[in-house]
């Protein structure tokens, strides 16, 4: 089982690539492939077959799936990218921000 620091619906900066130092929301995390797909970016070019008879073809733009490795969250208090710190609140897991302390 792999982990992987973010989750669906996290804001995050990508901090190395083609698109570095933009933002965007997780739409989807793969743990065991270690990727995750941000909105809006590392876009490709897909060339999409006509399925049924009178739909459409062509090539159309779509987000490619980048390293998890290659991102970090954003903390919503403080706007900084951020490393991912845990704290027991009673009895839940809480993930944190390394800088301010605040609840990611």
């Amino acid at each position: 089982m792999n982990k992987v620091h973010v989750k669906t619906g996290d804001t995050v900066k990508i901090i190395s690539g083609k698109d570095r130092g933009e933002t965007g929301k997780v739409l989807a995390v793969s743990p065991k492939e270690g990727k995750v797909i941000v909105e809006g970016l590392n876009m490709v070019k897909k060339h999409v077959k006509p399925r049924r008879q009178g739909e459409t073809g062509g090539i159309v733009d779509a987000e490619s799936a980048i390293y998890a490795c290659k991102v970090m969250p954003v903390c919503p208090k403080c706007n900084k990218a951020t490393r991912v710190a845990h704290k027991i609140e009673g009895d839940k897991k809480v993930r944190v921000c390394k800088h301010c302390g605040a609840a990611l």
